[in-house]
């Protein structure tokens, strides 16, 4: 319900009451820019672009606090990523409010980012998760339309994994302190991430049928997908290897049976990685890289891979390690070749018939 109204001072009062039954009011001086004000509220309630002035105030440091608030449902280290970004948002678009904030500057923003040495992939992800907060904004009708785009979002920019030789592998597996040994084999012929490592118990690995159940994450989290929590076959050769210093509780505990940190592991990684000509910024994570390309080299197709990666779907595997498959120009010669071979068996045929 919309009306216009002219007061004693001769000021129009123009109203209008929301979806909620909220009264909003504005006083012109003249009743065409009072009509005109009730126009654009009316289109704007028509289009869904409507939004509560008072709403439209907030500011991003505001919106940004209400926002973590309810993202704290998330895992503890999801959250304190988040609070990492914000912060980072919040040092830009902290006092502007939400509804201010143009595609242009989210642009300019992001330039600016990679002006101050910030890599192309951390870029990447403060941009979404401004997107991210952005998009929630709009579902609680706080903005009309998301700043964040195709337009504005940065590259990517993924780098190459890199990949130790077999050599190299065993070179740091040697090197290593005895109680972090078995920690290489799982990274490196298991595949498995760094917090998983640390968190397999030695129960989850069935030594007998050759098979790790990684069921936890360091300390003692569940794993965040399904996808992580599959089977991982695994010869008796490396059953044998693993079995003979497993933990009582943790398959990777110290000399005190205390369970073994992430910190640790990369710690004893960057304490001999350039004695065994591993590359300055190699990190444990690399042994899962070793593991993909050993699998690839094997022939194992993409689906395999990723199973035994135990990526959510194809397309991450294919996106992290495509480059590793073999080239196959010569099997695509050889397909299309077979065509035109048939082709001329078939012409010569028809010769002879005739």
């Amino acid at each position: 319900m919309a009306s216009i109204q002219k007061r004693d001072n001769g000021q129009f009062r123009a109203r209008y009451r929301d979806a909620a039954g909220k009264e909003h009011a504005r006083h012109f001086r003249r009743k065409a820019d009072a009509q005109r004000w009730l126009d654009d509220v009316t289109s704007a309630v028509v289009t869904g672009t409507y939004v509560d002035p008072k709403t439209a105030r907030l500011t991003v440091n505001q919106w940004c606090a209400t926002w973590l608030e309810g993202y704290r449902a998330h895992r503890p280290s999801t959250v304190r990523q988040a609070e990492v970004h914000i912060a980072r948002i919040n040092e830009a678009f902290g006092a502007t409010r939400v509804g201010d904030i143009k595609p242009s500057q989210v642009r300019a923003w992001c330039s600016r980012l990679k002006a101050e040495g910030y890599a192309d992939s951390t870029v990447y992800a403060l941009h979404a998760r401004l997107s991210q907060i952005m998009s929630d904004a709009v579902h609680d009708g706080i903005i009309a339309r998301n700043p964040c785009s195709r337009r504005t979002s940065p590259p990517m920019g993924k780098q190459r994994p890199y990949v130790a030789t077999t050599e190299q592998i065993w070179a740091l597996h040697d090197a290593m302190p005895d109680h972090l040994r078995n920690a290489v084999l799982l990274g490196a012929f298991a595949g498995l991430r760094i917090a998983e490592a640390c968190g397999l118990r030695t129960r989850d690995v069935d030594f007998m049928r050759g098979v790790i159940h990684p069921a936890l994450q360091y300390p003692a989290e569940p794993l965040k997908s399904d996808a992580s929590r599959t089977p991982i076959p695994i010869p008796a050769e490396l059953a044998l290897q693993l079995a003979k210093a497993p933990g009582e509780k943790w398959l990777l505990e110290d000399a005190l049976g205390t369970q073994v940190g992430p910190w640790q592991i990369e710690r004893a990684v960057r304490e001999v990685r350039g004695g065994v000509g591993l590359p300055e910024g190699f990190r444990f994570h690399d042994l899962r890289h070793y593991f993909a390309s050993l699998l690839i080299a094997s022939g194992c197709d993409v689906k395999v891979v990723q199973a035994r990666l135990r990526h959510a779907s194809a397309t991450t595997t294919l996106n992290t390690y495509g480059h590793l498959w073999p080239d196959t120009e010569e099997s695509t010669r050889a397909a299309v070749a077979s065509v035109f071979v048939a082709r001329a068996d078939s012409l010569r045929t028809e010769a002879v018939s005739k």
